[in-house]
C-alpha cells in the first residue's frame, strides 16, 4: 500500500515502523473473514482493512475524529487477522501506533476517562479488587444483574506443594488473576511438584490493562518494573519464566517490540521474552504423567485469542488434554473472540456480550460438561453466563485436587445467587 505520512511522524521511529506495516498490506480482505466486530457489525471499517485505511489517513495528515476513535476501540485487537493475513501485516502493533495518535488529537468524553482511569486503578492492584469482592459479595442479590454477574464466584484456596526441588522457575502471581482465580497458579505448583521443579511468584502487573486503555507511559512503566523482577530471579538461578494468563503472556512477548526504540531497555525486555514459557511447553514433553486422568470426559476448549494467534499454543494445550484421555467436543468459529479481550468487555459492553452469547452457544453445541480455557479473562467472562463451570485447562490435570468433582452444582449456585 502507498503511503505519504504526515510531517508529525515521517521519519520517527513509529514513523517508519507503521510506514513499512502499511506497505506490507495489499487490501486483499481476507482479514475481515474471521475479524469478531466485521462478522457481527458488517461494516468495513469495523474490519482490520477498514480500520487500516483509517490509520493510514491519520498518519497522512488527516484530523481523526470522535467516529475514527470508535471504530479503532471496537476493535478487541484479537489479532486473528493477523493469524489470517498472507502478507504477514503487523496489524496489533500498527492499531497501537494508530491509537497513540487518534487518543492525542481526540479527547474522550469525562464517562469514559472516568471508566478508564478506574480499570487501571482497581484491576491492577490485588488488595483493591481483592477489598471490592469482600464488600460486594455478601450484597450480591440487591446488586443489578450487570453488575451482579461480574463478581466471580470465590474460589477454594487450595495448598500448595510444601516440597522444594532444586530446579526452580519464576511464575507471574498475576493481578485479577491472584484474587479472582487462586486455582490455576496453584494448580501449576502441583503440576510443577510433579515435574521435579519448584516455583516463585514474581509479583506485579504485566502492564496490558494500562496499555491497551490510552495511558502507555504508566503501561510502560509497570512493563519496566516487571522486567527488573524477572531479571533478579534469572539471575538467581530459575530457569524460566512461566506465566498462566494467556493475555499476560502474549503482552510480555511484546516488550520487545514496545521498547524497540528504547536502547537501555530493549535488550533487558529480550532477555525476559527470551525466558517466557507456556506452561504447556513445560508439560507437553512429560504428559504421560496424567495419561488417563480425564476418563473420557467431555470437555469444551475456548482457545482464548492470545493462545492462539499471539503464542500460537492452542494445538499444544488441546494435545495435552486428549493425551490426558478427555474428549475434546468439536468448537465452531473457534478463531473468534470470546468478547472478554481483557478491559474489552467494560469498555465495549454490548459488543462484548454479543460476542459471549455466539461463544457460549459455539462451546455448548457439541454438549461438553465443561469448559476449559487459558486466560483468566476469558475464564470469568464466560463463567457468569454459562451453565457450565469454566476453569483454566490446568486445573484438569488433578481434577480430584481441584475440586472439579463438585464443580458442575458449583456452577449453577453461582448462576441462582446471580440471579
Amino acid at each position: 500500500m502507498e503511503t505519504h505520512l504526515a510531517d508529525f511522524i515521517r521519519g520517527t521511529p513509529e514513523g517508519n515502523e507503521a510506514e513499512a506495516i502499511l506497505r506490507a498490506c495489499v487490501h486483499c480482505g481476507f482479514c475481515t473473514a474471521t475479524c469478531p466486530t466485521y462478522q457481527l457489525l458488517g461494516d468495513e471499517l469495523d474490519g482490520p482493512r477498514g480500520r487500516i485505511y483509517l490509520i493510514k489517513r491519520v498518519l497522512e495528515g488527516e484530523t481523526p475524529t470522535a467516529i475514527t476513535a470508535q471504530h479503532l476501540d471496537r476493535c478487541p485487537t484479537c489479532r486473528a487477522c493477523e493469524t489470517t493475513c498472507p502478507s504477514g501485516v503487523r496489524y496489533a502493533r500498527l492499531a497501537d501506533i494508530g491509537r497513540a495518535v487518534v487518543a492525542r488529537q481526540v479527547p474522550r468524553s469525562w464517562r469514559e476517562t472516568l471508566r478508564r482511569t478506574g480499570i487501571r486503578w482497581l484491576f491492577t492492584h490485588p488488595w483493591r479488587l481483592r477489598l471490592m469482592l469482600a464488600l460486594l459479595r455478601p450484597l450480591r442479590p440487591l446488586l443489578p444483574v450487570r453488575i451482579a454477574e461480574k463478581l466471580p464466584a470465590r474460589q477454594r484456596r487450595l495448598p500448595q506443594p510444601a516440597a522444594r526441588h532444586p530446579r526452580q522457575v519464576l511464575v507471574l502471581e498475576g493481578c485479577v488473576q491472584s484474587v479472582a482465580t487462586p486455582a490455576t497458579n496453584a494448580a501449576l505448583a502441583r503440576v510443577l511438584d510433579r515435574l521435579g521443579c519448584g516455583m516463585e511468584f514474581v509479583a506485579g502487573c504485566c502492564g496490558a490493562l494500562a496499555w491497551h486503555t490510552g495511558a502507555q507511559d504508566q503501561g510502560r512503566a509497570r512493563m519496566r518494573g516487571l522486567i527488573a523482577r524477572v531479571e533478579d530471579g534469572l539471575q538467581a538461578g530459575a530457569e524460566a519464566f512461566v506465566v498462566t494468563a494467556s493475555g499476560c503472556a502474549a503482552m510480555i512477548g511484546e516488550y520487545p517490540d514496545i521498547f524497540r526504540h528504547q536502547p537501555t531497555w530493549v535488550e533487558r525486555a529480550q532477555r525476559v521474552a527470551a525466558a517466557l514459557r507456556d506452561p504447556s511447553e513445560l508439560i507437553a514433553p512429560t504428559v504421560e504423567h496424567w495419561a488417563g486422568v480425564g476418563a473420557g470426559k467431555r470437555i469444551a476448549f475456548h482457545a482464548p485469542c492470545t493462545l492462539q494467534h499471539a503464542l500460537h499454543r492452542a494445538d499444544a494445550v488441546e494435545a495435552i488434554l486428549a493425551r490426558a484421555g478427555y474428549l475434546l467436543t468439536p468448537v465452531p468459529e473457534a478463531h473468534l473472540c470470546c468478547g472478554s479481550a481483557g478491559s474489552y468487555s467494560l469498555t465495549q459492553p454490548g459488543i462484548s456480550e454479543a460476542l459471549r452469547m455466539r461463544k457460549l452457544a459455539a462451546l455448548m453445541s457439541g454438549a461438553p460438561t465443561l469448559i476449559a480455557t487459558a486466560n483468566v479473562g476469558c475464564e470469568l467472562h464466560l463463567a457468569a453466563r454459562a451453565s457450565l463451570p469454566v476453569r483454566h485447562w490446568l486445573e484438569l490435570l488433578e481434577p480430584t485436587s481441584s475440586g472439579l468433582g463438585s464443580s458442575i452444582q458449583d456452577a449453577k449456585s453461582s448462576r441462582n445467587q446471580r440471579r
